[in-house]
């Protein structure tokens, strides 16, 4: 690819759950759906959690998980786990 790949980040508690503990990720994508995808490669099911149960910060800005928003070179992904209210 020749480009930094993107320094995906999650939450301690949310790595503990999905991760082994890993709370950070290369991944070799230009794309959120990308992003999204070589993490379910790496732990399958871990996709669909994503795209249901967390929010998304690009270079810290927030965003909607929107699958096709690009990302620039050496990027970070933070996903950030939902809060559900009652």
């Amino acid at each position: 690819m020749g480009e930094a790949p993107a320094k995906v980040v999650f939450t301690t508690g949310f790595a503990r759950r999905y991760t082994g503990g890993v709370r950070e990720f290369a991944i070799p994508a230009t794309s959120l759906r990308g992003v999204i995808r070589e993490m379910d490669a790496r732990f399958p099911g871990l996709g669909q959690v994503l795209e249901d149960e967390t929010n998304v910060a690009i270079d810290g800005a927030l965003h909607e998980v929107g699958y096709f928003q690009q990302l620039r070179p050496g990027a970070e992904v933070f996903f950030i786990p939902r809060i559900e209210g009652g």
